[in-house]
């Protein structure tokens, strides 16, 4: 039959050196020619964020960075923006961050450079997202895509273990849900097989506090992330969506916590998948590496530990299942899916044949 496929390859500058962060994302502004610069930065970031103000033209800062980006923040940002005459937005921090700096880029076609802290990703992503009313609604558009990214893996290594650990898997769930999402094709599942492999080595090798695992896990995480922006959403990806805006549980962790059982659902209706994700670790099946894997790294398990109560599975299922893409390699139902967020609820891993 023969190989067939359409892909889309995002267009996007990225500056990758170990220390020169604050310098190399200083440099990008002044080759965008930006003269009146919104800088968002949370407090995590803010360090960081003050080395860079005192070099660039900075006409206004956000500090105030939700995840998720309630729209209530997202106009508030934009009308300063307009009203302050940006030509530019650079975001510092991590996913929600970047989430913020898309909300305004959205509205205004600002391009905007990304210095990331996590490995959250969304840096090397056109998807953006908003949350209202308790819903969270995703998107693509050209006009959300960074135009560069700085990447600084100095800025990682003093990372909270819990977020490192929780952001990681993150990272891992962009490339394994990039192997069935709807647009998956040849040039993504590789991108997104190299950087599994990548992120695996890297968060094992973490806790020895060596910068090479922190460029590797940053490294890897771009890859991940550059797959997932090509291959669009997949199931584990939707259900996070809608747990984290419906019931405002934090989104790395939420990936932490679901990617195994996604994972083992659909891992026998997706062998190639499967394969690729059992490589990566050492040869293990795919949904029972996941489990392994989150143990060894002292990853969140439950989401009764995220703070989701039981009696919100039926709604969440529910709210999940319209969702979910039709071309999920195995379909689903809403009996299916409410199992899966128990077993997620409770933390337990899956045996085989159990979903």
């Amino acid at each position: 039959m023969g190989i067939a496929f359409d892909h889309t390859t995002l267009g996007q500058r990225v500056v990758f050196g170990t220390g020169q962060g604050v310098e190399n994302t200083v440099a990008q502004l002044a080759e965008l020619g930006s003269e009146r610069v919104m800088l968002i930065a949370g407090v995590s970031a803010a360090e960081t964020a003050d080395a860079i103000a005192a070099r660039i033209p900075v006409a206004v800062r956000i500090g105030e960075v939700v995840q998720h980006v309630p729209v209530e923040n997202a106009n508030r940002a934009t009308d300063a923006a307009l009203a302050h005459g940006v030509d530019a937005i650079l975001a510092v921090g991590g996913g929600s961050s970047t989430g913020l700096a898309k909300a305004v880029a959205l509205r205004t076609a600002l391009p905007i450079v990304a210095l990331p802290t996590t490995f959250a990703g969304s840096e090397a992503t056109s998807v953006w997202g908003l949350t209202e009313n308790e819903r969270k609604t995703t998107g693509t558009d050209p006009r959300v895509l960074p135009k560069v990214v700085v990447y600084d893996a100095g800025l990682l290594t003093t990372l909270p273990s819990r977020l490192a650990k929780a952001s990681g898997l993150n990272a891992i769930a962009h490339a394994i849900d990039g192997f069935w999402a709807p647009r998956a094709d040849p040039i993504n599942r590789a991108m997104g097989t190299e950087g599994l492999g990548a992120l695996v080595g890297g968060l094992r090798a973490l806790p020895s506090g060596e910068i090479d695992a922190v460029e590797q896990t940053l490294y890897g995480a771009y890859l991940a992330a550059v797959a997932f922006a090509s291959a669009g959403s997949g199931m584990h990806h939707k259900i996070c969506h809608v747990l984290g805006g419906r019931f405002g549980l934090n989104h790395a962790e939420l990936h932490a916590v679901v990617l195994g059982y996604v994972t083992a659902f659909n891992a026998p209706a997706a062998p190639d998948a499967a394969r690729r994700v059992s490589q990566a670790f050492d040869g293990v099946p795919a949904g029972e590496a996941l489990f392994r894997f989150r143990a060894e790294i002292g990853a969140p398990t439950s989401l009764a530990e995220l703070g989701l109560a039981e009696r919100d599975l039926p709604e969440a299922a529910a709210l999940a299942l319209e969702a979910i893409p039709p071309s999920n390699p195995r379909p689903v139902t809403q009996a299916e899916l409410e199992k899966l967020l128990r077993l997620a609820w409770a933390g337990e891993p899956v045996s085989k044949g159990q979903l």
